[in-house]
Order: C-alpha cells, then sequence, then structure tokens
C-alpha cells in the first residue's frame, strides 16, 4: 500500500441502503452502498492536502499537453495551457514524482527528459516550468501515443499513487480509434487519468471515453483562460490521493448472480464488465483511487426464490488493495445486502430512496446523452422527447446544476412534466458542456 505515516491512513466504511423485502417470488434485489474515506491528509484542509513534508502516501503524476497544430488557433490557447501546466506543477507536493509530456502525433518528453520522473523540489519545479517554454504547436493528434508514454514513465517510479491530467483540444484524427483503445486497455489499473478538452473542436466522447477507462474525470473548460484555475484544481485533488486501487469486492452465495454494478455518486460509472474473478463466487470491480471522499454504488444481484418467511444474504461487499506479491489487503469495511420473502404488500413494493433516487439519475444521464445523439441526427421529435424527460428528472430530483445546462438546450415550458421545446441556435459550448457534464449527480439526501 502507499508508504504514508500511519496517522494519515484513512478509515473506511461502507454503508447500505436498501428495502431487502422481496413479495412471493421475488428474485431481484437493489441496493445503493456508499463507501466513505475519512481521517486521511486532506482533513480540514481546503487549499489542499496537509501533509506534513516526506509524510504523505508516494506519487507519480503525469501532465500530458496537446501540442497539435490547432493549440495556436487561437495563439492564447497554447499560452494558456502553459500557465496551466506552470500552475499544476506549483500545486505539486515536495516528494512527488512528475513529468510533462507534449503530445502531437508522437509522444514527447518536455520534462525532465531521459525516460524518467523528476521529484518535485523548489529546484525541479522551476526547471519544469523552464522547459514549459519549450511547447509550442504543430503537428498531429495521436492521445494514445501520449498514454503509452506516461504509463512507462509513471511505471518507471516506486509509488503508490499514479496519476494523470490530460489535456486536448481536437479529435484524435491520426491514430485509429482501436489505437486508442489498445493504450487504454494497457493503461488500465495501471494510473487514473483526468482529461479535459478545452475549446470546442473536440469530441466529447473520446474525452469522456479516456477518463472513464482510466477512472479519473472528464470536463470542458470552453474558455481557455479558465485552465489554470482547473489545472490547479485537478493537481490538489490528486495530491488529495491516499489509497491507490481500491476495488469493491462482492462475495455472493450460490446460484445469486450480479445483474450490474455502477457508480452513481459524484458521476455516474459503469462497472459491471470491469470485474476480476477473485475467488469463488467474488469479484471485485475497480474504484481508483481515493483521499478524503464518499461515493454510492448501485448494486443489483438475482438471488434464488425462497418461501415467504424465509431470508438470505443476498452479497457481502467489502473494500481491498491488491498488494505487490498477489495478495490484497482488507481495508477493514463491510456491509450486507439482505434479501427477506414476505406477504405484506407495502413492505416488498416500496421503494428504498437512495435506490429510486439513484435509478433516476442513471436515467438522466442516459437521457441526455440519447436526445442529445438524435438532435446530432436531425431526429428532432425524439430528441424533444429524450430531452424533456431529462428537464422532468433533474427537476424532480432536485439536480439544479443540471437543469441549468438544460435549459441551455431547450426552452422548458413545464419542468414537472417535462414539456420543452428546442431551441433553434444553441452555442456548441453549451450543448458539449451538457454532454461532457451529463453524468454528474446529485447526492440523495439521506
Amino acid at each position: 500500500m502507499a508508504n504514508f505515516s500511519k496517522s494519515n491512513v484513512p478509515q473506511f466504511s461502507v454503508d447500505v441502503y436498501q428495502n431487502e423485502y422481496l413479495p412471493d417470488g421475488g428474485r431481484e434485489v437493489n441496493a445503493i452502498v456508499t463507501v466513505t474515506s475519512t481521517g486521511g491528509g486532506t482533513v480540514g484542509s481546503v487549499a489542499g492536502p496537509s501533509y506534513a513534508p516526506g509524510q504523505g502516501p508516494a506519487a507519480g503524476v503525469a501532465i500530458m499537453v496537446d501540442c497539435s497544430g490547432s493549440m495556436d488557433y487561437p495563439p492564447t490557447k497554447m499560452r494558456n495551457a502553459r500557465d496551466a501546466t506552470a500552475a499544476a506543477i506549483d500545486t505539486l507536493r515536495d516528494g512527488t514524482h512528475f513529468a510533462v509530456i507534449g503530445g502531437t502525433h508522437v509522444a514527447k518528453e518536455v520534462y525532465p527528459g531521459g525516460g524518467r520522473l523528476a521529484v518535485a523540489d523548489r529546484t525541479t519545479r522551476e526547471q519544469a516550468k523552464q522547459a514549459l517554454r519549450r511547447l509550442s504547436a504543430g503537428g498531429g493528434t495521436a492521445i494514445g501515443t501520449w498514454l503509452r508514454l506516461a504509463d512507462r514513465l509513471l511505471s518507471s517510479a516506486d509509488v503508490a499513487i499514479r496519476h494523470g491530467i490530460l489535456l486536448t483540444d481536437g479529435r484524435n484524427e491520426h491514430e485509429s480509434p482501436e489505437d486508442l483503445k489498445a493504450a487504454l486497455d494497457s493503461s488500465a489499473g495501471r494510473f487514473t487519468c483526468d482529461a479535459r478538452g478545452v475549446g470546442t473542436d473536440w469530441e466529447v466522447k473520446e474525452v469522456t471515453g479516456i477518463a472513464s477507462a482510466l477512472l479519473g474525470t472528464a470536463d470542458i473548460v470552453a474558455d481557455p483562460t479558465g485552465l489554470a484555475a482547473d489545472f490547479t484544481q485537478m493537481m490538489e485533488t490528486a495530491m488529495g490521493k491516499e489509497v491507490a486501487d481500491v476495488a469493491l469486492r462482492l462475495w455472493t452465495p450460490v446460484g445469486t448472480t450480479i445483474k450490474f454494478v455502477k457508480q452513481v455518486a459524484p458521476t455516474v460509472a459503469e462497472l459491471t464488465d470491469r470485474r476480476t474473478e477473485a475467488g469463488p463466487r467474488a469479484g471485485d470491480y475497480p474504484t481508483g483511487s481515493w483521499g478524503d471522499e464518499s461515493r454510492d454504488y448501485h448494486v443489483c444481484v438475482e438471488v434464488p426464490t425462497a418461501g415467504l418467511g424465509q431470508e438470505m444474504l443476498a452479497a457481502r461487499v467489502s473494500l481491498v488493495v491488491p498488494q505487490p506479491d498477489g495478495t490484497v489487503q482488507n481495508l477493514g469495511a463491510q456491509g450486507l445486502v439482505r434479501a427477506v420473502w414476505t406477504d405484506d404488500m407495502v413492505a416488498s413494493t416500496s421503494i428504498n430512496p437512495q435506490v429510486a433516487h439513484y435509478t433516476g439519475q442513471a436515467e438522466l444521464a442516459q437521457a441526455i446523452q440519447q436526445g442529445l445523439d438524435l438532435r446530432k441526427v436531425g431526429d428532432m421529435d425524439g430528441a424533444t422527447a429524450k430531452l424533456g424527460r431529462a428537464v422532468q428528472l433533474a427537476s424532480a430530483s432536485g439536480n439544479a446544476d443540471t437543469a441549468k445546462l438544460l435549459a441551455k438546450v431547450v426552452d422548458v415550458v413545464d419542468a414537472a412534466t417535462g414539456t420543452v421545446r428546442l431551441k433553434a441556435k444553441v452555442a456548441e459550448a453549451d450543448e458539449m458542456t451538457l454532454e461532457t457534464r451529463s453524468t454528474k449527480t446529485v447526492r440523495v439526501k439521506k
């Protein structure tokens, strides 16, 4: 696990919210699993981690900056990218290993070079910022090459936390989608990565796909002047991570199958197909790196039917961290998902508020994405229906941020019924912002 003083090791807890009651013949059990990590180096800190020198977990960070020709249009875009990277470098904790990569149709080591990472201190930060002056725009875009170089550099250091920050302003036009997917597949589980699109000439599904595959965040920075603040915030969050490679382990009894596992807060992320087997009837679902934070997961299992009055353990939830020697460290937190069969119709038909809320949030994200896709292909009736449903869900769940983004794409006639009209003209940045942030959810009021 990470190399830090014991006083800074976070404590994990697991809480399960569900209606365990099933009707006669019922088989589907739904639960919201809340995982919380507290008591690490970021407690009480607003500006960033509060570690004493040398106490934070050993971390490596690779910053990948798009240097393709389009970064010169307008010229301020490249300058803002340099300033943002400098701000991120200033945010590095002393002792953090780091590198800067310039990305075009090839990946180049900008700092420190020589196939290695630098160790952050006052001198190396200054050297790195001087090296940023060599960043200039010219060439194509092959993001897979950037990710492969980041992976090589990050794997060269003996660190617990490995993280990438990737900035692009264009589409991945100089390699095939298969090349990018292969790079993501080989990098998954080796480092996490936040991805940002600057301006409006990049492909939302590419950027969000990178972040999803590498368990990071994705966002749009429509105005390049906002890059420095965004990079600073991303790096502060990265510096607050304390435990890497945490997996949600689900054990199920004989005859029980897991239908799906998805993160539902702070964003919706599908984890079902990322399962790795972990012994008899157990599987691990990757969650990435953790600092002081809380996340919610929706677990759906199918149990064998049983008689009225019977009860069973449907799933046991725990948290583990794989170790270099092939063993796992159990983080000591556990939650139980139960099933109880009853003829009480009120008990068996009531939907747990947490389950209902996050089912709506997942539908909201899907409705937005489907609505925007239909709008792009000219199906205005279909787009209106889907985006109207999204407005209705955002209103009902209190997701005010998403409601505001939707209002820039549709005119809302009646939010409660989802009655909307598509706007005749929509700014490209507004449409891309809605699509990029469509998976952001609002926490349920517990």
